[in-house]
């Protein structure tokens, strides 16, 4: 039989992640800020609540996709998520989130015998609609065991460790990605400007050590100028700020790469607003001088 699962969080990545959970066959409620997002998954067997504590109550497994520590402070602990749920039920916080708010929830939620995994992910829309997300799991391993067959309909699973590892490895990916973009974008800049086809730059590295999804997918955005949304600026900027603040509390003094990154980002959504991540490149023409 089915766990019954609660959705909370109907976003560009929620609602991909809900239609997969419908599909295979779990019983959903869900709830969203704006309704209209939510309602869109009537038509698949979706349940919609008009409260958080409302869509919770009941629930074995509560997921939580929000924007960020405050905001699942708020829907836990003072829109009544907590008092609904039982003991022995799962708090699945898949948002990207400060460790040391993982922690605290986790500990608070212990305190009324729920338990709590914090489960950040990366790859994107495309990796939420095919369910091919990368789950970077903290908490409990035997409680990541129950829920381990939820998670595997959204993507691939690991666990990471105790409570905030899971945000921990989350953090470390997009030092990775946020890097790497900005890498790629200079690489392909100053191919350009000495009179080489960036297109065909990215083709010649393909399959050498350059290779990376970045330079994949990212850098043909690049190339394109599709800066659509599919992974939000601003996100990527919260993730590195609260990657620079992790580090202040562990005492890791020089992380340079981190700062230079989150300060490109700053800049770019001051002078252009919350486009794609990838285009990164936009600010990086506007202190050249020079388009690609």
């Amino acid at each position: 039989m089915r766990r019954a699962v609660t959705f909370l969080g109907i976003g560009l990545m929620g609602t991909r992640q809900a239609r997969n959970l419908l599909k295979a066959g779990y019983q959903l409620n869900v709830w969203n800020r704006s309704v209209a997002k939510a309602e869109a998954l009537v038509p698949l067997g979706a349940r919609v609540w008009f409260s958080p504590a409302d869509a919770a109550r009941g629930a074995d497994v509560v997921i939580l996709m929000l924007e960020n520590g405050p905001v699942v402070e708020d829907v836990l602990f003072r829109q009544g998520v907590a008092d609904a749920l039982a003991p022995g039920s799962v708090v699945l916080d898949m948002s990207s989130i400060k460790p040391a708010e993982a922690k605290d929830h986790a500990r608070r939620l212990a305190a009324r015998q729920i338990n709590h995994i914090d489960a950040p992910v990366s790859g994107g829309t495309l990796g939420a609609e095919q369910g091919t997300l990368v789950i970077m799991a903290g908490g409990e391993p035997h409680i990541f065991a129950a829920v381990e067959p939820v998670l595997r309909v959204m993507g691939r699973p690991v666990h990471v460790g105790p409570a905030g590892a899971g945000q921990l490895a989350k953090l470390a990916n997009q030092i990775i990605v946020g890097a790497t973009i900005g890498a790629v974008a200079e690489a392909l800049l100053l191919a350009q400007r000495g009179g080489a086809d960036p297109a065909k730059v990215r083709d010649a590295l393909r399959g050498g050590f350059a290779e990376s999804r970045v330079l994949e997918l990212h850098a043909q955005r690049m190339i394109d100028r599709d800066f659509g949304t599919k992974g939000r600026s601003v996100t990527h900027l919260k993730d590195l700020d609260n990657a620079l603040d992790a580090a202040r509390g562990l005492e890791v003094g020089a992380m340079p790469y981190t700062a230079l990154t989150a300060d490109l980002y700053r800049c770019l959504l001051d002078a252009v607003g919350d486009i794609d991540h990838s285009a990164l490149l936009v600010e990086l023409e506007r202190r050249n001088g020079t388009n690609l």
